[in-house]
């Protein structure tokens, strides 16, 4: 879908212009300050997020904060809030965010701080990574369905790294399987 790949060109085009950036994982911010709080340093290592006039996180919702890292991340949320810029990627939508913090109180703090002077741009389609598979063969065309789709995908990830170079040319997984044999 591109979410990875357009915050970092904004990140880019900020360093450009003489801004700092900062790009890590939600679940890396989470596991780095969570270590941070038990060793009793969450205030320095917070300033490493606090620095930069632009911080991406990616990956929002990939993986559930449990309640440490929903809090930490609050705290970062508000500390940055007006001073700095976030670019945050999801694959999930705003109602889905009580799930990720295991709370809707502070999913909806947390989005209400985020939201005020915000865009919100919501890429829809397939993703990239995706769409390679399905040209390769590698995974059913859209909206076939049924035995058929899951025989394919089964035949795809069975094959042969010398298979799935024979499907990538352009034949199917399983012309591919039996050229093999």
């Amino acid at each position: 879908m591109g979410k990875t790949h357009l915050s970092v060109a904004l990140a880019e085009e900020a360093i450009r212009s003489g801004l700092g950036a900062y790009f890590i994982t939600a679940h890396d911010l989470a596991a780095d300050l969570g270590c941070a709080y038990r060793e009793g340093r969450l205030d320095r290592r917070l300033r490493v997020y606090l620095a930069p006039k632009v911080l991406v996180i990616d990956e929002v919702g990939y993986l559930p904060l449990d309640d440490l890292g929903a809090t930490i991340f609050f705290q970062l949320v508000s500390a940055r809030y007006e001073r700095g810029s976030i670019i945050l990627t999801s694959n999930k939508s705003y109602g889905d965010w009580g799930s990720i913090f295991g709370d809707s109180i502070i999913a909806t703090a947390i989005l209400d701080r985020l939201l005020h002077h915000s865009t919100t741009i919501n890429i829809r389609g397939e993703s990239y990574r995706l769409k390679d598979r399905r040209k390769a063969g590698l995974v059913p065309p859209r909206g076939q369905e049924g035995a058929e789709a899951a025989a394919r995908s089964l035949a795809s990830d069975s094959v042969t790294p010398k298979t799935r170079q024979k499907t990538a040319l352009g034949s199917t997984p399983s012309e591919a399987k039996e050229a093999h044999r």
